[in-house]
Parts: structure tokens; sequence; C-alpha cells
């Protein structure tokens, strides 16, 4: 498995900040946040819209089981297999913003193509 970045969080917290970043992105197509963040978010985004082109009950599943909102995931099946049908790949895109005012962390707009 590919080494994930620590995000300076418990493993928990990760997972539960990646899951909300990945539904958010997936429910308003798109999501601003921090360079290494979205770099996570894409690659587990890029997952589950692959997931979603195959269509079968086993990939909804295993969708449902990290995305946190059901509308989103039906909303996902619904439009994933005829947007992407001739992508293989490359359903995100970034577009660095700047320095964040507060503590001049790089910020990037994460959305879907």
């Amino acid at each position: 498995m590919a080494k994930q970045r620590k995000l300076g969080r418990p493993t928990d917290q990760r997972r539960a900040m990646l899951r909300n970043l990945v539904t958010s992105l997936l429910k308003h197509g798109k999501i601003e946040t921090t360079v290494t963040r979205a770099k996570e978010t894409r690659s587990l985004a890029e997952k589950m819209v692959t997931l979603a082109k195959r269509g079968d009950l086993h990939a909804r599943r295993q969708v449902l089981a990290f995305v946190t909102e059901e509308t989103v995931v039906t909303e996902l099946f619904n439009t994933a297999p005829t947007k992407y049908a001739d992508r293989n790949g490359g359903y995100t895109r970034m577009f660095k913003v700047g320095p964040r005012r507060g503590d001049a962390a790089e910020i990037v707009i994460l959305e879907l193509v």
C-alpha cells in the first residue's frame, strides 16, 4: 500500500476529515483546502468515481462505506457513468489560489472535471 500523508492528526481524525472532504467534493463539485489535503482527497475521490463507473452493487456498498451521505452516493452513481464514460482517470483538477491569510498555507481549489 502506498504511503499516506499524516496531516498532523491521529488516524481516526484523519480518516474522518478525508471522508468529509471527499463527501463535500462529490456533493458540491469543488472545495477549497490546502495543497496536501487536496492531494490526499484527490486520490480518494478518483477511487470513488471509478467505483461509481463500475456501477454494480458491491461498488455501491464500497462507496457507501466511505462517503458519509447516501444522497451523494445516489447522485454519483446516476451521473458518473455517463459523465466520465470516455475518461480513464483524471476526474479532478486543482487550481492554486495563493497563501492563506492566517498561516500562509498554500490554498487550492479542488474540483471535479
